[in-house]
């Protein structure tokens, strides 16, 4: 395909909705401010809500590269703006939603000398990010991407934005399948893809999504929701530094052994609030203000008092608010503490308009009052004074006060046993008591407007006070489940080595049955191919690893006696077995996708579980793939787990260095009538291939069946053992092959046209390549079987040359004519050709 072919569906895009804060072109490339004078534009966009999940998209205009990656990051933005930072772009780009964002002033505090630049929101759309993929990557990166890309959304919006942006604005595209576009993960963090963070189980249960058996509901004993969604970040982003994961050990540590500290710590945690929801509701205001934001909002600030996290901010709020104000939830009582002047929220003497508002309201409201007083007195009725919104003041009367009532009463309603009604003047108050109350509002907006404002000013200390709770609430939790589950400290070596260790999740629902397991790994044996019976354990052995590891670098103690681990960059699980009949994708296509991603992606620091791979498939195309898979994984020197019930897999790999064999052990007994799973890794491969029948009998399979089962099952193994054994029968079978290929060469050089020094050159040659391929063929014989003497090699020749059946070609004119290349060859190779010729030419019916 020519990479020279212009696109061809600009055309139907709508034109970009476009505002900018600065000018169109770029601003000068400086050595401060450029990367070696490229033009670079990055797009940004950020998840809703409290938990900050940041995509980010870099075009290089001067090098054809597309960089995109999506980072799990705190309220800060630090990992957005060091990503950012270190790329240097000379324009950002924005949702024009974003203008008033928290991310945007961070970004546009901390990144200087750029342009900001933002676009409509139908610019980000997830769906013409995947079709840029398919238009514009290399056709080898298509499918790899949009696999990376199917769980990182905001990447793929940016990348549509960017992509866009450069085509519509800046009149430039690039042409088919030209654009060098790679995932790269935040800086500091492993790698985990979307399929193994589901395969896993990581924040979700497969089965049931409400359970709490993953991962994250195993280790979630955080005790405020800002520590729970931190904990979810790591365990979606570990780290890989190794600094700071020793930091969090020793934390942990600290926690574990001082009791006193630990309890204590904890129950100041209790009951905290969500300070994260809260900031948040103080920035994000809405465009246009409500008597209802107003009064949530004095809410909000009280609930950020008793986060008592800062000292300034806690003056600016003692300077306003009065001290004994607490956080309402009734409606009601929410609108009398901006009112009232008994106990209103905002103290005397911050805003003397306020003051006075609220003094004309406490006097309307006082008037009323008075006024139903009156009326009783003079009428002689019993008057009660009630309220609600749409009358505001009413006056309720008891039906069996009064036959008749005074025509001073107005806008009568009679109910049952009681009678509602105003007056003139009670309209004309609650008037008054009207525009006092929205007077104490507006002036009480004010007022906390002016709060906010200074309260924001130091909403970044905020901010990164509650990423210190969240720290301590998270490292708290890693504590309190090491006290709940005797979990050891990890060390960070180059070598993963586990003795005892357990699977943190099954752990906990078989308290008293789970087996533990030891593990070994390092360059020597960095591939480990795993047998064993069907429910042996395999997979929950290679899953507990997996988890062990994501656990040692989020910073908990690990379920184990003992553990060590290498920090690992990637990690890769190929374990599901269904179809995706929404993607209308089989088994083994899945698992070839998902296999396809992760060879692209391997590299050395990574870690990789397989389960079954190949079973979706006929049994040899199964094994065939397998073993390229495998020979792929050893090269990558990646840690890999390797489960198969393929046991010629295990026989293939067994020479490769780096590859060790491994099972599950199981006791069967003499008579196959009984199984007992150890769930215990053990070394060397699976031996007892009778396992399938054995469980099968288990089962209320009919006796005919299972002996005949037994039979073939005998025969095929038998077959096997010659075939693995007898590597001498595949060497005579690779001669016969040669022998015969010599003979139709000479039969066709007898009937060719070839002649005189020509057809002795090439004689000659066929003479030096037959005996070249012949000596490698004795040369493998004599490695895998051991040498032979000369009688046994005679006698093999005999057979070879018996089954060959007879010749119709005569005898005497074939040796006539494969003389000529002889005269110039050596004794050894001249007795070659002659077996060869003659005794092939005597036995022209050739049979397989």
């Amino acid at each position: 395909m020519s990479r020279a072919s212009s696109l061809g569906a600009t055309d139907s895009f709508v034109p970009l909705s476009r505002q900018s804060s600065g000018p169109l072109r770029t601003r000068p490339p400086t050595t401060a401010t450029s990367v070696a004078s490229q033009e670079i534009i990055c797009a940004v966009s950020e998840s809703r809500g409290i938990s900050s999940t940041v995509g980010l998209t870099f075009i290089n205009l001067s090098t054809a590269e597309a960089v995109l990656c999506q980072i799990c990051d705190s309220q800060t933005y630090v990992k957005t703006v060091t990503k950012i930072g270190v790329f240097e772009p000379t324009e950002i780009l924005f949702m024009n939603t974003a203008k008033d964002s928290k991310l945007f002033y961070i970004i546009q505090e901390n990144i200087q000398e750029t342009t900001f630049t933002f676009l409509d929101r139908r610019d980000w759309s997830e769906k013409t990010g995947h079709e840029y993929v398919d238009r514009l990557a290399f056709p080898e990166d298509i499918e790899s991407i949009k696999i990376t890309l199917g769980g990182n959304y905001f990447a793929a919006c940016c990348f549509a934005a960017v992509l866009r942006y450069v085509e519509l604005e800046l009149n430039k595209t690039f042409t088919s399948h030209s654009l060098r576009i790679r995932f790269e993960p935040s800086q500091g963090s492993m790698l985990i893809d979307l399929s193994t963070i589901v395969s896993l189980e990581l924040i979700q249960n497969l089965q049931n999504a409400r359970s709490k058996d993953s991962l994250f509901g195993l280790m979630n004993e955080s005790l405020t929701p800002m520590g729970g969604r931190l904990l979810r970040a790591n365990i979606l982003q570990p780290s890989t530094e190794v600094s700071k994961l020793s930091a969090r050990y020793d934390a942990v540590e600290d926690l574990f052994t001082k009791g006193e500290m630990f309890v204590s710590i904890r129950q100041a945690l209790k009951g905290f609030i969500d300070a994260d929801k809260v900031l948040t509701s103080l920035i994000l205001v809405p465009t246009k203000r409500t008597f209802q934001y107003v009064e949530q909002s004095v809410n909000n600030v009280i609930m950020l008092k008793t986060y008592r996290s800062h000292r300034a901010v806690e003056e600016l709020i003692e300077s306003t608010l009065n001290e004994y104000v607490t956080y309402q939830t009734r409606p009601l009582d929410l609108r009398n503490q901006l009112r009232l002047s008994d106990n209103p929220a905002i103290q005397a003497g911050v805003n003397s308009l306020l003051d006075v508002a609220r003094q004309t309201y406490k006097e309307a409201n006082m008037d009323a009052a008075d006024l139903i007083t009156k009326l009783s007195e003079s009428h002689g009725i019993a008057l009660d004074l009630k309220f609600d919104t749409a009358r505001q003041y009413y006056i309720n009367i008891s039906a069996t006060e009064v036959n008749t009532l005074p025509e001073v009463f107005i806008n009568i309603y009679r109910k049952k046993n009681r009678i509602e009604c105003q007056t003139l003047d009670l309209v004309k108050m609650n008037q008054k008591i009207i525009d006092a109350h929205n007077e104490v509002i507006n002036m009480s907006d004010q007022t906390v407007h002016e709060l906010i404002e200074d309260i924001r000013s130091e909403i970044a200390h905020l901010f990164k006070i509650s990423e210190a709770i969240a720290m301590l609430d998270m490292l708290s939790a890693f504590a309190q489940l090491a006290t709940n589950y005797d979990y050891v400290r990890a060390e960070l070596t180059d070598v993963l080595a586990i003795k005892s260790g357990r699977h943190p999740i099954r752990e906990k629902i078989h308290t008293k049955k789970f087996i533990p397991n030891d593990a070994y790994a390092t360059q020597q044996s960095h591939f480990q191919v795993i047998t064993g019976c069907n429910m042996s354990g395999k997979y929950t052995y290679i899953r507990s690893l997996a988890l062990m590891t994501i656990m040692a670098q989020i910073g908990s103690f690990i379920p184990a006696e003992y553990a060590c681990f290498p920090i690992v960059h990637q990690l890769f699980a190929r374990v599901s077995t269904a179809d995706d009949l929404e993607a209308n994708v089989s088994t083994f296509a899945a698992e070839m996708r998902e296999m396809a991603f992760i060879l692209r992606n391997i590299e050395s620091r990574s870690m990789v579980i397989v389960d079954e791979l190949g079973r979706g498939t006929s049994t040899t195309d199964g094994l065939a793939i397998a073993i390229a898979i495998a020979e792929a994984l050893v090269e990558s020197h990646a840690l890999v787990w390797f489960v198969t019930h393929f046991h010629d897999l295990a026989v293939v790999m067994a020479e490769r260095s780096g590859v060790v064999s491994l099972h599950l052990a199981v006791e069967i007994s003499p008579d196959t009538t009984k199984m007992t799973m150890l769930y215990k890794i053990a070394e060397g491969p699976e031996t007892n291939r009778s396992y399938g029948l054995a469980l099968a009998k288990l089962v209320d399979l009919p006796p005919g069946v299972l002996e005949y089962a037994q039979t073939v099952s005998e025969k095929m193994n038998q077959i096997a053992q010659r075939r693995h054994s007898k590597s001498r029968a595949l060497a005579v079978s690779r001669k016969r092959n040669l022998i015969l290929s010599l003979k139709e060469q000479l039969l066709q050089a007898r009937d060719g046209k070839l002649e005189g020094e020509t057809l002795r050159k090439w004689l000659k040659r066929l003479q030096d390549e037959f005996a070249l391929r012949m000596a490698a063929i004795d040369e493998d014989e004599s490695v895998s079987c051991g040498s032979e003497d000369g009688e046994e090699q005679e006698r093999s020749f005999s057979e070879l040359i018996e089954v060959t059946g007879p010749n119709t070609v005569d005898h005497q004119s074939d040796r006539e004519e494969s003389s000529v290349p002889l005269l110039n060859s050596s004794v050894e190779e001249r007795s070659i050709i002659e077996i060869s010729s003659d005794d092939v030419s005597e036995n022209s019916s050739l049979e397989e």
